[in-house]
C-alpha cells in the first residue's frame, strides 16, 4: 500500500513538473476585485487543481458527514419505535397481571379482604402474644 502511495505521489509530481515546463508562458491573472502579478501558466494550472482537489474534498466530507447524521438519526428511530412497542407490550402484560384475580378470588371467589379471621390474639400475662380461635 505505502509502495502505491510512493508510486501515485511520484506521477503526480513529474505530472505538474511536465505541466510547469510546458506551459512556461506568463500570463496576468485578473482575480475580479484585484490583479495578481503575472505567473507562470503551469504554476497557475497546479494552484488551480490543488485548490479544486482540495475543496472537492472538504465538500465530500461535508456531505458524507450529513449523510452519516441522518442514517444515524433514521436508526435510533427504528430503535426508538421498538423500544417504544417493547414498553407498550411490557404495560400490557402488567396490566393483565395487576387485574388477574389472585390465588384467594379464584379459590373462594371472594376477594381476601371479605373473608372473615376468626381467630383473636391477645397480650398473656407473661408479655407475649398468642392466638385463640373465637367461638
Amino acid at each position: 500500500m505505502r509502495f502505491l502511495l510512493f508510486v501515485l505521489l511520484f506521477l503526480s509530481f513529474a505530472y505538474s513538473l511536465g505541466l510547469v515546463l510546458a506551459n512556461n508562458t506568463e500570463v496576468g491573472v485578473n482575480l475580479l476585485f484585484s490583479q495578481a502579478p503575472t505567473m507562470n501558466l503551469g504554476l497557475l494550472l497546479i494552484l488551480c487543481l490543488i485548490l479544486g482537489i482540495i475543496i472537492g474534498i472538504l465538500l465530500s466530507l461535508l456531505i458524507f458527514r450529513v449523510l452519516q447524521n441522518k442514517w444515524e438519526i433514521s436508526r435510533l428511530q427504528k430503535a426508538n419505535a421498538n423500544l417504544q412497542e417493547q414498553l407498550n407490550q411490557a404495560n400490557v402484560v402488567i396490566d393483565r397481571q395487576a387485574n388477574a384475580p389472585t390465588v384467594d378470588e379464584a379459590v373462594y371467589g371472594a376477594r381476601s379482604i371479605d373473608i372473615q379471621d376468626n381467630t383473636d390474639t391477645h397480650l398473656n400475662g407473661d408479655g407475649t402474644l398468642s392466638k385463640r380461635k373465637r367461638d
